[in-house]
């Protein structure tokens, strides 16, 4: 049997801020458990819900030296679903009121964490077969584990994946700072290992000392090869490709499951969503006091409102799009331009728009059984689970193509009679109110394709056992 043990900064359902938690809580349950045995390790946040807290069980402690100073290293446990999770404890790191804080306090946080992972193996009596980085938070494990292997026989023989889940965020900070933090030795603070630009590199770090590197989408893969993807790396990537492949996320089916969703008006399936999908629009419709018509296109976005989202596309266009026979529903936060400018169109136009400024997962349910399409513009997006989640509830997805956009969603080719949603290629505002109004178009002028578009989107597979095969796959190899 082949152990394996995920390493994550977040995992549902204990802490969440983005897709990584997905991956790290929702994963390990797909994987065949007779062939691997696979765990998750996390760090104990004060501000996880106490719910969670008073399950965990105390397993151990010990102290560990990071440079000069000596940590205490607490050890929880729980076996949730089926899978352990352990939890590493220091009040000193992982207090405050969320996972994420200051970058320059995050880069001590984190160093500590990777190296107590390590250190914690031989006391939890589990020793991987591979340890499965997660992001640059985890990017010193392969680090210290190529460090470790020098002095201790226990440490040798210990394959590493890395995932990046998105290559912006790489955990830089000053050189001569993250020595004295890590205590690693100067030979991994040399251009082709630690440093980049001048400062260290966590993420550089992990993907220089991983024997394998993944992304999570085929097209991401290929994209951060390129200078304007690669996020400065891209000569790392392009060096590395050799052990570079995507493997899609997933998303749980139980939990977005239009049949048995407890979050939505009126629950439907495959075979007879053409009657029954619409009643959920128009629940939304009076519950967000929008003008009630279930004949009326209805386009939804559930996004962090940052510029990576696209949201500079639609800020050029969006009072244009508001002249059209369509209404749009927004929920999320993100940059105070973003949030007042759809404030402001609620504001401008009552019954069409509808700005949600929050986040709420059981709106975001609602978006997507009710509305018809599902506007997703990204500047970049190595995988988005979004526009699966809309798939899944028969919300046709207008993307652009780039990273797992483009791997998920075939563009409809009206002559052909194919595809399960709409794209445009280039980062452009008018093509993609182009695209958009064709969406309209064949909603309004050819509603039979329309649903059969949909039908096709509800009938793919974008769920978790798809990753776990090819993850599967990629362990296989060591």
């Amino acid at each position: 049997m082949k152990k394996v043990l995920f390493v994550a900064s977040e995992a549902v359902p204990f802490v969440k801020t983005g897709g990584l938690a997905d991956v790290a809580g929702s994963l390990p349950k797909y994987f065949d458990k007779d062939k691997y045995d696979v765990r998750v390790i996390l760090p104990k946040y004060m501000c996880m819900s106490e719910e969670w807290k008073e399950k965990l069980k105390y397993r151990t402690h010990f102290y560990m030296d990071l440079n000069w100073r000596k940590q205490y290293v607490g050890i929880l446990e729980l076996q949730y679903e089926g899978i352990w999770f352990y939890f590493i404890d220091n009040e000193y790191y992982f207090n405050g009121p969320a996972p994420y804080g200051e970058i320059y306090m995050d880069i001590e946080k984190f160093a500590f964490f990777s190296k107590a992972v390590l250190s914690a193996l031989p006391v939890i009596d589990f020793r991987p077969d591979i340890i499965h980085c997660h992001d640059w938070q985890s990017g010193l494990v392969p680090v210290y584990l190529d460090n470790f292997r020098y002095g201790d026989e226990y440490f040798r023989g210990i394959g590493t994946v890395m995932t990046i889940h998105n290559l912006k965020f790489q955990g830089i900070w000053d050189t001569k700072r993250v020595r004295d933090i890590t205590g690693l030795p100067m030979y991994y603070f040399a251009p082709d290992k630690l440093e980049a630009y001048g400062d260290a590199n966590y993420l550089k770090g992990g993907i220089v000392y991983a024997d394998r590197v993944t992304t999570v989408s085929p097209t991401y893969a290929m994209e951060i090869q390129t200078p304007y993807y690669g996020e400065r790396l891209d000569g790392l990537m392009k060096a590395r490709s050799n052990v570079l492949s995507g493997i899609l996320n997933g998303i749980d089916y139980e939990e977005y499951n239009p049949e048995t969703d407890p979050n939505i008006a009126k629950k439907f399936t495959i075979s007879n969503f053409r009657r029954e999908k619409g009643k959920n629009k128009t629940a939304l419709q009076k519950e967000l006091g929008l003008e009630e018509d279930r004949h009326v296109m209805m386009i939804g976005i559930v996004s962090r409102l940052t510029d990576q989202k696209g949201f500079d596309l639609i800020a050029r266009v969006f009072d244009e799009l508001c002249q059209d026979a369509v209404q749009f529903v927004i929920l999320g936060t993100g940059v105070d331009q973003y949030e007042n400018m759809f404030r402001h169109y609620a504001w401008e136009y009552p019954g069409k728009v509808s700005a949600n400024i929050y986040y709420s997962e059981e709106m975001a349910h609602k978006i997507y059984a009710s509305c018809d399409a599902f506007l997703m513009p990204s500047q970049f997006e190595p995988c988005g689970l979004s526009q699966m989640m809309a798939l899944r509830y028969g919300t046709v997805p207008i993307v652009r193509e780039t990273g797992g956009l483009k791997d998920t969603i075939q563009p409809y080719n009206q002559y052909e009679k194919t595809g399960t949603g709409f794209s445009f290629s280039n980062y452009n505002a008018h093509e993609m109110m182009g695209i958009i109004r064709y969406a309209e178009q064949i909603f309004y002028d050819k509603k039979r394709d329309w649903n059969k578009i949909a039908e096709r989107g509800m009938a793919q597979d974008f769920s978790w056992n798809s990753s776990a095969r090819a993850y599967e796959q990629l362990y296989d190899e060591f």
